[in-house]
């Protein structure tokens, strides 16, 4: 068939069918993303999210253990100062355990006995160690000093 300007219809259709081809293979180029696309960009995110949150459970298992040593500094502090302020300090050892578990063990020698034997005063090595459990294992924090003291004649 042809029509009044010399074309024919086939090739009208023809146009028009190449041009809705041509739409919808835009269409579908431009309508989202593929499966694959969307599985990639899944996985990538749960391994950031995986690599974030050990991130924060190391800095809170680190955050938890120095909360520890500083528990376990201030009563180690609070300890060597009772023991240095007592004036009738002599060669001795003890061991007490507090309400939360922590053990405290001092120990109170005399040092350098040779150096001071012709002295009236006697140097002594306060060593004060602090354990405590956390989770399986045992930690411990040890202070040390000396104190001179008097002979006792």
């Amino acid at each position: 068939m042809t029509g009044t300007d010399g074309t024919t219809f086939v090739t009208r259709r023809r146009g028009v069918r190449n041009a809705s081809r041509v739409a919808r293979h835009a269409l579908r180029s431009s309508a989202g993303f593929t499966l694959l696309e969307v599985l990639v960009a899944v996985a990538i995110l749960g391994i950031a999210i995986a690599v974030i949150l050990q991130l924060f459970s190391a800095d809170l298992r680190a955050i938890s253990v120095s909360g520890n040593y500083v528990a376990a500094a201030a009563k180690a502090e609070a300890k060597m100062r009772e023991v240095l302020d007592d004036d009738a300090l002599t060669e001795r050892s003890l061991s007490e355990t507090t309400d939360d578990g922590y053990r405290i063990d001092v120990a109170v020698t005399r040092a350098l006995g040779n150096r001071t034997e012709n002295l009236p005063v006697m140097l002594l090595d306060v060593s004060l160690t602090v354990h405590w459990t956390k989770g399986t294992k045992e930690r411990t924090l040890t202070l040390r000093t000396m104190k001179m003291v008097e002979k006792k004649i």
